[in-house]
Formats: structure tokens, C-alpha cells, sequence
């Protein structure tokens, strides 16, 4: 897509995740607390902790902070209950936007999710308006530069769905939710480091966004991040340079 960078998109969501570094530590310990709690408080028997204690580990969050909201979520200590709540909605030119959200107020939750959307020319849809234009899988990302052949022997050796080699050079890997661990492994194990892996939602088709209207849409997802309830935003906007 011409002017349209994967590589410039994830450059700039971390970038912006290091700049909030005190609330990727309270998202991460919300989702800590949460796993621990669906799944129990240990990692090798719990993927979606082991992923979380993972992304703590990336974030230099502390292993006491980490310790406590295992231990919150197992019940070994008290804690708040959180909410996990999805809203959909839609953006500039129609662009489909999901949230993931942890929360302990659910009317407050939405409130300010529907004051986030109208403020920025966007609208809250209702459930299940847009989700079917996402896809439910575990997501890589390498660096333009890649050895394209040795990632995609890897990640498919390792029960990848498929490698995509995007027009800026950078390599995506995609795979069912439950192979995350053992693609990230392979990768791993073949010297590799995704400066990008998570279970996402990954939009099947996108809406290409330029000039103001990309600027626009920027603004509407930047605001929905700093929400403290937001945990996860993905959307079908692709912001051309």
C-alpha cells in the first residue's frame, strides 16, 4: 500500500508505550491479576499468564510487583475484581476499532469509551458490529532486514498459519492462538527477536487513512490507549505517511 509502513506503525505504538511506561505497568498488572485468576498462578500451566509475566519481564516491571498480582489474582492476597469488557466501534472513514478493557465500573468504563469516540468524529457500535473484520491469532513482527527463508522455515516448522513479508521489508508471522508459545520458541531458537509478539486481533482488511483524516484517526486511537480501563485497541486503520 503505497506511502502505508507495518514497519513505521509498530515503531510508533512502541513508541508510545515507552512513553507511558507507569501505565503499561498498571495495564500489565490488571492482566496479571486477571490471568491468574481465570487460569491459576502458574505460568507453565497458564499460556495467557505466561505471556503477561513475559511482557512484565520486557517492560523491566519488578518480579515483586509481578509476585503480588499473581498473587492477588490466586486469591492469596486481596485485590480488586476486574471486569473484562469489549466495546466495538468505528472511526474515520468507517476504520473498525475494537477495545479490550479490565475494569472495576463498568458504567464508567463506557462512559468514558463513548466520550473518547464522539470527541475525536468517532461512534461506539454495539456488539459484534465489526469483530468479524478481526482475526483472533498470535502475531510476530521482525525487522525489515530478516532472512525471509530462515523465519519462514522456522514459524512454519513450529505450526505457523502464515509469514507475510510486507513492502517495507518487515516480516509478519501468524499463527492460532494456542502455537504463540511454540512459534516464539522456534523463532527463538533460530535467532531470532520479534520486536513485536502478542495474541491479537489482527484486521482482515484495512482502511487506508491519509492527510487529516489520518491524522484524525491517530488522534481517536491515541485517545482511547490513554484511557486507564483500555487494556488492548486494534482497528482496520492503516495511516499512511
Amino acid at each position: 500500500m503505497a506511502g502505508h509502513s507495518k514497519w513505521a506503525n509498530i515503531k510508533h505504538k512502541k513508541a508510545v508505550t515507552d512513553a507511558r511506561r507507569g501505565k503499561v505497568f498498571t495495564r500489565l498488572i490488571k492482566e496479571i491479576t486477571v490471568a491468574a485468576r481465570m487460569g491459576g498462578g502458574d505460568p507453565s500451566m497458564n499460556p495467557r499468564l505466561r505471556l503477561a509475566v513475559e511482557k512484565a519481564a520486557e517492560a523491566n516491571m519488578p518480579k515483586d510487583n509481578v509476585e503480588r498480582a499473581v498473587k492477588r489474582g490466586s486469591g492469596d492476597l486481596d485485590g480488586v475484581n476486574y471486569e473484562e469488557i469489549r466495546y466495538e466501534g468505528y472511526g474515520i472513514g468507517g476504520a473498525a476499532v475494537i477495545l479490550d478493557c479490565l475494569t472495576d465500573n463498568r458504567i464508567r468504563t463506557v462512559s468514558e469509551v463513548r466520550h473518547a469516540f464522539s470527541k475525536h468524529g468517532g461512534n461506539l457500535g454495539t456488539d459484534g458490529s465489526v469483530v468479524f473484520q478481526f482475526k483472533h491469532c498470535g502475531q510476530f513482527f521482525l525487522a525489515p532486514g530478516a532472512d525471509e527463508d530462515a523465519v519462514m522455515g522456522a514459524a512454519l516448522d513450529a505450526g505457523a498459519e502464515d509469514v507475510v513479508v510486507h513492502d517495507d521489508g518487515a516480516i509478519e508471522v501468524i499463527c492460532a492462538p494456542t502455537d504463540f508459545q511454540a512459534v516464539r520458541d522456534a523463532l527463538t531458537a533460530a535467532g531470532f527477536k520479534p520486536e513485536a509478539a502478542d495474541i491479537t486481533m489482527r484486521a482482515g482488511t484495512e482502511t487506508a487513512l491519509a492527510g487529516d483524516d489520518g491524522a484524525r484517526m491517530q488522534k481517536l486511537l491515541d485517545a482511547l490507549e490513554s484511557l486507564d480501563d483500555v487494556q488492548d485497541v486494534y482497528s482496520t486503520a492503516a495511516i499512511e505517511d
